[in-house]
């Protein structure tokens, strides 16, 4: 047991910081001076950084808290719904966070060969049949590396991590010199007047930030691996902080650059033409190199977080026993190639969608907001129950309150997407409790089950009506 423990708890704190970095910084920051652009000005960037922050912080804190205060329970999100809520929440979790992490990884496929596609139009904005055909390639090629080993790949992972900041700094330090106050305050308060409230402005982008953060429970997922158990709470924040700075700094030195309108009409990844104005050329070349080294080093990140979860779960007895294999490296390969073959499917899918981007990032998104409430709910659970005064309880109700908020703001187009992956995902559940010889829905997990599968049904029609486009 001793040689099993020296053996696995190898991650350190630098590294542990790295996959939660590795995990954030990827295609989302690349996109961010387009994403605000359509949304807001100024003004309502600052104030939609500050909640997105202010939110995320304290569930960074609940990560950290949990980590010390359940130190039994390891794979994080997942473990603490399934402790705080039942079985079928917890493996709602466990499907959800990887659900998300799989259609998360598609995203920077798509952006890719979108950015591939502005010097060989085949690729068009990344959805096109060469640009899928020669992503599937990829993905195969990455499930191979992973097989190798979780150490090797988290080695990997934080090589690349150093690497792909530099573009992003030269950007921010590069629009600084060429920062221009007066195109900044014209589009402090938008560059032009907006149809919508401040409220709906902000609430507009909080599916984008919600996306640029996932990866913040990094750390926790791998906590397994952590050499010293309080290393998993200061990874996680130490890497938030890091990211917070980079993504408010880009999102906001952009608007000194270019008009908002302009930046709104930008091609992704809109980091690159807004150094191209300033720079030339290379400008765009240098950005597009940086994305390409950020994604794949991110992509290596999320599909081990993918197959993590799947693994534990699987040991955990709450997924099919079949996810609990692992290969002579100990790697969970079996959890591995149902990641990779959910990537490939929603590849594919991203041939019938007008704006694959836009699609695959708030799909991401909306599929991550259950894992993230049911964690920050089971803090305010413990906090409650053991009459936790101050601190702990006011940070695992304000993470609740933002998580409760962020559903609110997904709205109910993107709920009803969400409900479409999520209601197929409960076959597994019924698999795993036909294994254990017990009925597959008790009490209230079919009222849960319920709303999943009205929501399913209400999407296909929604989608077949056109009410809903992906």
């Amino acid at each position: 047991m001793d040689n099993e423990k020296s053996t696995t708890r190898t991650l350190s704190l630098p590294t542990l910081a790295a996959m939660v970095v590795g995990s954030m910084v990827g295609a989302g920051v690349f996109s961010l001076p387009r994403n605000f652009g359509q949304a807001t000005g100024g003004f309502g960037a600052l104030v939609a950084w500050s909640i997105a922050g202010g939110g995320m912080l304290m569930l960074a804190f609940v990560f950290q808290r949990l980590a010390v205060r359940r130190p039994d329970l390891d794979a994080g999100i997942y473990a603490y719904a399934k402790a705080g809520f039942g079985e079928y929440p917890g493996f709602f979790a466990a499907f959800g966070f990887w659900a998300s992490t799989c259609v998360g990884n598609v995203t920077y496929w798509v952006l890719i060969k979108s950015t591939l596609g502005q010097v060989l139009p085949i690729f068009g904005e990344g959805n096109t049949v060469p640009a899928v055909l020669l992503s599937s390639v990829f993905i195969w090629l990455f499930h191979t590396m992973v097989l190798r080993g979780v150490r090797e790949a988290a080695a990997i992972n934080r090589i690349v991590t150093v690497a792909k900041l530099v573009p992003i700094l030269v950007f921010i330090v590069i629009a600084l010199v060429y920062f221009d106050g007066g195109v900044f305050a014209d589009n402090f308060w938008g560059g032009e007047a907006y149809s919508q409230s401040l409220f709906e402005q902000v609430r507009s982008t909080m599916l984008v930030t919600v996306f640029v953060f996932l990866g913040i429970e990094g750390a926790s997922v791998y906590s397994r691996y952590a050499r010293r158990r309080e290393d998993v709470g200061r990874a996680t924040v130490l890497g938030f902080l890091s990211v917070l700075a980079i993504f408010a700094s880009v999102t906001m030195v952009a608007y000194g650059i270019m008009p908002r309108a302009e930046l709104a009409a930008t091609r992704q990844p809109s980091m690159a033409p807004v150094l191209e104005s300033v720079v030339g050329a290379w400008g765009a070349w240098f950005i597009s190199i940086g994305l390409i080294v950020s994604v794949l080093g991110a992509y290596l990140a999320w599909t081990l977080l993918a197959a993590e979860v799947l693994y534990v779960a699987a040991q955990d007895h709450d997924m099919p026993k079949w996810l609990a294999r692992s290969n002579t490296s100990g790697v969970p390969s079996a959890a591995l190639l149902l990641t990779t073959l959910m990537i490939q499917a929603v590849l594919v899918v991203t041939l019938f969608s007008e704006d694959a981007f836009a699609f695959t990032l708030q799909l991401t998104s909306v599929l991550s907001l259950v894992p993230y409430l049911l964690a920050a709910g089971f803090a305010l659970k413990l906090a409650l129950g053991d009459g936790e005064p101050g601190r702990g309880l006011a940070v695992a109700g304000l993470a609740t309150l933002y998580t409760a908020f962020l559903v609110f703001a997904a709205g109910p187009d993107n709920l009803l997407l969400a409900c479409l992956v999520y209601a197929p995902g409960s076959i597994l559940f019924v698999l795993t409790r036909r294994e254990q010889g017990r009925r597959p829905f008790a009490g209230t997990e079919w009222v849960l089950l319920a709303v999943s599968v009205a929501g399913a049904i209400a999407g296909i029609v929604a989608l077949a009506t056109g009410t809903i486009t992906i």
